[in-house]
């Protein structure tokens, strides 16, 4: 029991597990810089580099631009992710050349002596060798919900915790050889969780692809019939081909996810992945424990108000020390009572448990006694229960301490299920006193709720504490309803309908217990709902597990910042209202910046399908689209990537797109084909045709910029109008206007540009407002 030495521990296996925060910068490359885009653009590039103007192979430097600007980000969010992750690591209490010590998960060896209390995470498999009734949660790995009392040489495994009691393991297998590392070996490696937005960019690009061969096939055979130099038929074919590729989409997507996560990290927000930015947006339910989310860590002793004669004070302190792991009501008790008295020494002890609501020893000579909530131990005709319920009305913790003659199954009862409300077995509790625990208010939880309250994201607060003092609190910071609280052990059990009913229509529950917790999450996804679930306890994980969106506090248990996808590390309740409003940011962002790609990717389409269906000459080179491109989606795509926006996020991602960029996308195309067949009917050159073209190109897709960019501030009508100066400036400029091949000389041909242009902006504004696809 003394464990390892320090000579043992310099030889041994240690626990590395590869970070499941962020991936190599290796990795980062890869992803990056070898992808099918720039596989595609790179060949085409190469082919307008070898027939045709270097000034065409400008659309080339997009690969280099986009993978940059990729590695960049991504390498800033994974830098951001690996500090918060160690600061997110809790110690592990080990015991080393016969004195306890916390050390980081990575530093224990094989063979070390591990100490467990309630809240305390496994990470490594071992053999239990103490075990003071100890119970260990395998839920996560078994599915099974109740806990399992460990006594020593019972095996235990990485990926479970300990939710009662205290004792120690011995570690068998650390690192990759661990149980739950074994179990889901991609979950130690950098992932990315299911996501509505990136799956429905991945199709977008997946149909755009098998499009992409058979229109540009079509494309270059209809170049090269109609054109006698076979240069500009390779570069009119390469203009439509890489046009109709979304290349900066999946730029503009990876960089708002990065982005987000930097700017959270600097608020000490931990995302462990990456699309939990995404269920941000979505929540429309959060669900709160009241204890550390609403109320602070820690308690206050209040009073301790005497029922009969007794040991009162001799007994609290005895059970506030018999653990030494103590929570956080025995800490409270601690304060005043540091220090059991003498003669008191326990022969058999029943840790507390989220699930049971009490705790118990068996002092010996000088009884059993009971601390737990008092609507649990006592019957509603005994000795202080209605005093119990006036002192919980009041937003007081109330416990009873409690005296039995003899408790013959205390052992057993340690493993007693999940439901919460067995009483202590044998014999009847006789109520000595009451305690009040004072809770300490979160100064900022007013105004965080308010928030909430404006944003139309409805709060439920759940509870494990008396319904009574739950609903005191709910009342105190003007939480709807807050004052219709409802006992838990009154709800349907096996009625799922009846639950999610009663779970819309009400707002505070109490006496919930951690399998209850789970329950409400499923019930509420079933009526449509997208649920975020804070909490800090181990009471917490399997609801968190299941939400949504689960996020802990940084003080709560390791247990819960474990299986949480968002971890709040400075323990500030107020700074939920920053990660919700971050994640709304990037979803209502990369929505509109995927309406600006889309619309370019079916213009592209429409326009290579009409010049090669009737054998005409592409109307523009690859110069004029990287220079339309880079004014009306490039630029303005990064600005609106990284604006504010408060609206949440709705189902429907793609849908609501391609009502957008089809219509956009194909009236632009008809007025860049009528300007470009107008001009080609009469004397001018080519050059002059693509010239007329080019501007009814940027005339159309500079108001649908224009269009996605609403609500116009002054910020984005600075952009707009800069993104206009800017393409006047290459058209006036000799040297600019030379380089980019434009001549717009025919003021006749321009003209007509123009006003087909007015008429086509008129037609998208139609289109978009009858699909209802805009934000207001």
């Amino acid at each position: 029991m003394d464990g390892l030495t320090s000579a043992q521990v310099s030889g041994a296996k240690t626990n590395h597990v590869p970070r499941r925060s962020s991936r190599s910068l290796g990795a980062i490359i890869r992803a990056n810089v070898f992808t099918l885009f720039n596989l595609v653009i790179g060949v085409l590039w190469a082919l307008v580099l070898i027939f045709g103007a270097w000034q065409d192979g400008l659309f080339g430097l997009v690969i280099v631009a986009n993978a940059l600007i990729g590695i960049v980000q991504e390498f800033r969010a994974k830098r951001t992710l690996d500090k918060l992750a160690v600061i997110n690591e809790a110690p592990v209490t080990v015991r080393r050349d016969g004195r306890d010590q916390e050390i980081p998960p990575h530093q224990v060896v094989l063979g070390d002596l591990i100490l467990l209390g309630p809240g305390d995470r496994l990470l490594v498999d071992g053999e239990v060798v103490e075990s003071d009734g100890l119970e260990i949660d395998e839920s996560l790995l078994t599915g099974e919900a109740d806990p399992v009392h460990k006594l020593p040489g019972d095996e235990v495994q990485s990926g479970s915790f300990a939710v009662a009691g205290s004792g120690a393991f011995v570690a068998t297998k650390v690192g990759t050889d661990a149980y739950a590392v074994r179990l889901a070996e991609e979950a130690s490696r950098f992932h990315l969780a299911r996501s509505e937005l990136r799956d429905g960019v991945t199709n977008f690009i997946k149909y755009i692809t098998w499009l992409v061969i058979p229109i540009g096939t079509l494309l270059i055979y209809s170049q090269l019939r109609n054109s006698a130099d076979f240069g500009t038929a390779i570069t009119g074919a390469v203009a439509g081909i890489v046009t109709m590729i979304p290349e900066g989409l999946v730029l503009m997507t990876s960089i708002a996810f990065a982005v987000g996560v930097v700017r959270l990290g600097r608020r000490s927000c931990l995302v462990q992945e990456l699309p939990a930015i995404e269920g941000l947006a979505r929540v429309d339910v959060l669900c709160l424990d009241k204890t550390g989310t609403l109320t602070a860590g820690g308690m206050d002793l209040g009073e301790v108000l005497p029922l009969s004669d007794g040991p009162i004070h001799d007994a609290l302190a005895a059970l506030a020390n018999v653990d030494h792991r103590p929570n956080a009501t025995a800490k409270a008790i601690q304060s005043r009572y540091p220090a059991a008295a003498d003669g008191w020494t326990a022969v058999d002890v029943v840790p507390f448990s989220s699930a049971r609501k009490w705790s118990g020893a068996d002092f010996g000579p000088h009884g059993v006694w009971l601390l737990g909530a008092p609507d649990v131990l006592l019957d509603a005709t005994a000795d202080g229960y209605e005093r119990a319920a006036e002192l919980a009305s009041t937003g007081a913790r109330v416990l009873a301490l409690c005296r039995t003659d003899s408790l013959d199954s205390l052992a057993s009862a340690s493993v007693a299920s999940a439901a919460g409300t067995e009483k202590a077995a044998a014999g009847t509790a006789e109520a000595v006193a009451l305690v009040t625990l004072k809770q300490r208010i979160r100064p900022d939880a007013h105004e965080t709720l308010q928030y909430f309250a404006k944003q139309g994201v409805t709060v439920k607060v759940i509870s494990g504490d008396n319904p009574d003092a739950v609903a005191a609190i709910a009342t105190g910071l003007e939480i709807p309803d807050g004052h219709r609280a409802i006992d838990a052990r009154t709800l349907p059990a096996d009625d799922p309908a009846k639950l999610a009913e009663l779970l819309d229509t009400h707002t505070v529950f109490g006496r919930v217990t951690p399998q209850q917790k789970r329950a409400f999450v499923g019930a509420l996804q079933s009526r449509g709902h997208t649920v975020a679930m804070t909490g800090d306890g181990v009471n917490d994980v399997l609801a968190l597990k299941d939400a949504d969106l689960g996020i802990a506090m940084g003080a709560g248990s390791p247990a819960t910042k474990a299986v949480a996808q968002v971890v709040l590390l400075d323990d500030k309740f107020s700074s939920l209202p920053h990660v919700v409003g971050e994640g709304r940011r990037v979803l209502a962002n990369i929505e509109r910046v995927s309406n600006l790609f889309l619309t370019k990717t079916f213009y592209a389409i429409a326009l290579s399908l009409l010049t090669g269906v009737l054998g005409l000459m592409f109307p523009f080179a690859p110069r004029h689209s990287t220079l339309v491109n880079a004014l009306t989606i490039g630029i303005p795509a990064f600005v609106l990537a990284l604006a504010p926006t408060l609206e949440r996020a709705k189902p429907g991602f793609v849908p609501r797109v391609l009502r957008f960029a089809i219509p956009a996308g194909l009236l632009c195309a008809g007025a860049v084909f009528l300007a470009f067949w107008a001009a080609h009917s009469g004397t001018s050159t080519l050059i002059d045709d693509r010239t007329s073209a080019t501007i009814a190109l940027f005339l159309t897709t500079w108001w649908v910029l224009i269009l996605i960019t609403k609500p116009l501030t002054l910020g984005r009508i600075a952009m707009i109008g800069a993104m206009a100066g800017l393409f006047a400036l290459a058209l006036a400029i000799p040297f600019i206007r030379h380089f980019f091949a434009l001549e717009p000389g025919d003021l006749s041909n321009d003209l007509t540009a123009v006003g087909i242009s007015v008429v086509a902006a008129a037609g998208i504004s139609v289109a978009v407002k009858v699909a209802g696809t805009l934000r207001p």
